[in-house]
């Protein structure tokens, strides 16, 4: 094996050297703009050169072409082309005018006789003799020293080469051939930022269903899934982004080149043989291998006699020499005047290269007709749905068998196999739903694009399916949580108040005048001081319903589509949708209107940003910065800028790719937020899976875990704090940062009588008691590494037993093992617990000490069943242990509730004109 290896290595390199040897590198010599002479090689890259080729007739040009190349070398000041085809034009003289144009101008152009210039094959053009042209011109400052330097380095030349062949007989112009023109530097790496947008996104994918998947309690399991990073705004903010070049305006092409990065997530992703089934049904035709007419052409001329003279006997012939030049030969390594940057011809349906206006312009760049963008997206969305159900079938089945061989526990993801038919079926609906603004996009785009009547009618169908589907889906979700309540019509007023952003800017403030006490409301309002609104308002018939977080029947039918909003925004679905498809509107159904789609989806994205940040609907922050603030903001900055590109605004190309980079750079920090959100709900979620282990690696993140729920717990309430409650907290927060380390001392604030011998035994039952209560409660932050590694990090775990051993235990001369048992049973009654520590410091998000631990409790435990009946020792109860033992405060929060109490103290004093329903 060994020495097949070393002969197959001996032989590649006897190959390479070979070639090397056989392709001899030519040398001239140039002279540049600036008067620089030196020696250059023949097959070097050009700083400007052509890319595709395409047909500027619209394929009535006279001409099958097979290669079109063009390029300016800057070194010697020179510009070549390079033309080879055929025509069934027989025995006609011609004129060619070539020309190149970068940034919206004409840098050069050359009107000459192709027999000037020793181009014989056309001179005349003969239907029998194949068409190579090759010619080089001299240029100097006057053509090209408009073109700014900077312009060959930067992304995405902006250019275009052109030629145009006259016929002499006839002076009409017989033939015209366009190519783009660029300096191979480009933003546009679809074949490698798009594989790594797509790991992300499946990160966010896999941390979302994890956090669904796992865990026995559906309300725990919501709460954990709605503070991942969603999948569906993962999606939407590529998708926005792609979206962006579906405007009907004039785009720089280095903004066309950066969408194409995120093409796949709106399903237009390029397939040849994909392109080519669904070209037969839009009604798109030709080949891709040439540009121009295949067959007999005809050429207008007042005499008659002309159409036989140009035509004459040679017509087949011509014609079957056409089809000898179909393809292009191949790059020849040991020629040393060949090159490899020239480009290949546009596929038949594809926007002229060169040019960039609107979504074809946007789709060109894919090699993608405009006319198969509805039918690919759908189609490739199909392909998704199916390996979905695969993958969650395999998934569950891959767990069958780990769990037959012993690999995992018997209960491991029980609930997930269990129901993972349901999981599926939410799974398919839920990409349906994150799908919604994709295919109504499209499906706007292809009635106001047109295409044939089959395309045309299956988008139709398809529309229909997805806004009755999901959107009678949502209404039903609606019915099903409201239908038990009554309605009821009431006034109220939007008031306006003064107020500030960012602490010192001034801004006016709006809030429903129901919802604010009447302390709150302003002495003088601002303007018209408010608007009158009509409210809609349930009331519920079952007061003591569960609300729709707890309500696990609900979550279990429309979780996919309510879980991650807060308790009081659960319905904002019904307002995503119908956000989406007046969005998807004004995207793809105004695109014959410019102005209109522009300036509409500017105001639009204006007023559905300000109504999402007042109302504020997930419940997780990451989700909130990255749907809230940072899409919308790239939303209305890019459709902002936009503006710009109008056609009516005639704005210079230069200055229009400068816009350009500051929306890529808008674009980019929004992906760059986006891969850091993903990143950090990627070990958000590793905390969830891991809530009920007793290790958790790295040791370094532990306490970060203990806050992480803490928090998840706290907004899961949706307790709405006040603005005084809020300045307290930071008072309290602030004092406590500052309060001095506590100092080791001790006094005396009680003297008790000792129990004799001549006491009753009950007497003796409450000094005991009474002295568990005056136990002093461990400490949790000086608690030993090595006592953390011997329990579970989860909430419930962390129950505090006796700091004292056994034997150190206050207790009578004579005892039984049914002492030591109560002894025990006391020490799990006690309040001073880490766990109690840190559930009463939830009055910092807004909720009363003294309820704080009753609010919490049906939120901590989640697989730990043993653990329920020791967790509901930590609800203060009424009934005293004993007559002495009466103490219903928690000796642990004694210091900072006395803090606490103090700071509020000063703060009043400090503000004595706020009245105290306000406080």
């Amino acid at each position: 094996m060994y020495y097949n290896w070393l002969c197959q290595g001996f032989y590649l390199l006897l190959t390479l050297s070979l070639t090397t040897a056989a392709r001899e590198t030519k040398y001239i010599y140039g002279t540049s703009a600036t008067g620089v002479t030196q020696q250059l090689a023949v097959d070097r890259t050009p700083a400007l050169y052509t890319g595709e080729f395409g047909d500027c007739l619209g394929g009535h040009s006279l001409f099958n072409i097979t290669k079109f190349d063009a390029a300016y070398y800057t070194d010697n000041s020179t510009v070549l082309f390079h033309l080879d085809g055929a025509s069934n034009i027989k025995n006609e003289s011609l004129m060619m005018r070539f020309s190149m144009n970068a940034y919206g101008e004409d840098r050069f152009q050359m009107i000459f006789n192709p027999c000037f210039v020793n181009i014989y094959s056309l001179c005349p053009l003969d239907a029998g003799v194949p068409v190579t042209a090759w010619a080089v011109f001299a240029v100097g400052p006057a053509q090209v020293g408009d073109i700014p330097q900077i312009a060959f380095t930067i992304p995405d030349f902006e250019g275009s080469v052109r030629l145009q062949i006259f016929a002499n007989s006839t002076g009409t112009e017989v033939g015209c051939f366009q190519a783009s023109l660029v300096n191979g530097v480009t933003l546009g790496h679809p074949k490698g930022v798009s594989p790594v947008l797509a790991i992300f996104a499946l990160v966010a994918i896999f941390a979302s269903f994890a956090t669904a998947a796992y865990g026995i309690s559906i309300p725990h399991m919501r709460t954990h899934y709605a503070h991942s990073v969603s999948a569906m705004v993962v999606f939407e903010t590529f998708q926005s982004i792609f979206f962006s070049g579906a405007l009907s305006v004039h785009f720089p092409g280095v903004l066309t080149a950066w969408w194409s990065n995120f093409a796949w997530s709106a399903g237009q992703i390029y397939s040849y043989s994909m392109v080519k089934s669904i070209d037969s049904i839009s009604g798109v035709s030709g080949e891709k291998s040439q540009v121009g007419r295949n067959g007999p052409v005809s050429v207008s001329k007042d005499d008659q006699n002309l159409a036989q003279q140009i035509y004459g006997r040679a017509l087949k012939t011509a014609h079957g020499t056409t089809h000898e030049l179909m393809k292009r030969h191949t790059y020849n390594a040991s020629d040393p005047y060949d090159y490899t940057w020239s480009g290949e011809p546009v596929p038949p349906g594809v926007q002229l290269p060169g040019t960039s206006s609107g979504f074809p312009g946007t789709l060109s760049v894919l090699n993608i007709p405009a006319a198969n963008a509805f039918t690919m997206g759908f189609v490739w969305l199909l392909v998704l749905l199916g390996l979905l159900a695969l993958s969650m079938a395999a998934f569950k089945f891959s767990l069958e068998a780990l769990v037959k061989m012993k690999r995992i526990k018997e209960d491991r993801m029980a609930y997930f196999r269990g129901h993972w038919i349901s999981y599926t079926i939410l799974a398919v609906l839920r990409t349906l739903h994150s799908a919604f603004a994709m295919i109504m996009t499209l499906t706007f785009y292809q009635f106001s694009f047109g295409g044939s009547s089959g395309v045309k009618a299956m988008a139709a169908i398809f529309f229909l399916l997805f806004l009755v589907g999901i959107g009678g889906l949502a209404i039903y979700a609606y019915h099903s949580r409201l239908k038990y309540g009554r309605y009821s019509v009431r006034q109220d007023r939007i008031q306006f108040v003064c107020g500030s952003m960012l602490r010192f800017t001034p801004w006016n403030k709006s809030r429903r005048r129901s919802t604010r006490a009447e302390s709150e409301l302003p002495e003088k309002p601002v303007g018209s001081g408010s608007l009158p609104i009509i409210r809609l308002h349930n009331e519920d018939d079952d007061s003591e319903r569960a609300n729709v977080h707890q309500d696990q029947a609900y979550v279990k039918r429309f979780g996919w589509l309510s879980a991650r909003y807060r308790r009081t925004r659960w319905w904002f679905f019904g307002c995503y949708l119908l956000y989406q498809l007046v969005r998807a509107a004004f995207i793809g159904g105004a695109s014959a209107t410019p102005m209109v789609q522009v300036y509409g989806l500017l105001v639009f994205e204006i007023l559905a940003f300000i109504t999402f940040v007042k109302l504020n609907p997930f419940e997780g922050q990451r989700n909130t910065v990255l749907a809230v603030w940072m899409l919308g903001t790239s939303k209305i900055v890019t459709t902002g800028l936009s503006v710009a590109f109008l056609p009516s605004m005639n704005l210079s190309r230069i200055i229009a790719t400068g816009i350009g980079l500051v929306i890529f750079v808008v674009q980019g920090l929004l992906v760059v937020g986006l891969i850091i959100l993903v990143v950090l709900s990627a070990i958000s979620s590793y905390m969830s899976l891991t809530r009920n282990r007793e290790n958790f690696s790295p040791e370094e993140l532990d306490s970060t875990r203990v806050r992480y729920f803490e928090h998840l717990m706290a907004k899961s309430l949706d307790v709405q704090k006040s603005k005084e409650e809020k300045k307290r907290q930071k008072i309290l927060k602030r004092a406590l940062k500052n309060a001095p380390p506590p100092q080791p001392s001790f006094s005396v604030k009680a003297v008790r009588r000792v129990s004799k011998i001549e006491d009753e035994v009950e007497d003796a039952v409450g000094v005991l008691d009474a002295s568990f209560s005056d136990s002093v409660a461990l400490n949790p932050g000086r608690t030993s590494r090595i006592s953390q590694h011997k329990r579970s990090a989860s909430a419930c775990s962390y129950l505090s037993t006796h700091s004292l051993p056994r034997a150190a235990v206050p207790h009578r001369v004579s005892w039984s093992s049914r002492d030591l048992a109560d002894w025990d049973a006391a020490s799990l009654q006690r309040l001073e617990s880490g766990l109690a520590g840190r559930l009463s410091g939830m009055s910092s998000y807004g909720l009363p000490p003294s309820n704080a631990v009753n609010a919490i409790t049906p939120y901590i435990a989640e697989e730990e069943p043993a653990q329920m009946s020791a967790q509901q020792t930590l609800i203060p109860r009424n009934e005293p242990t004993s007559p002495r033992a009466q103490r219903s405060t928690i000796p642990s929060l004694r210091y900072p509730e006395e803090v606490y109490r103090k700071c509020s103290d000063e703060y009043e004093e400090s503000h004595p004109t706020i009245p105290r329903s306000r406080r």
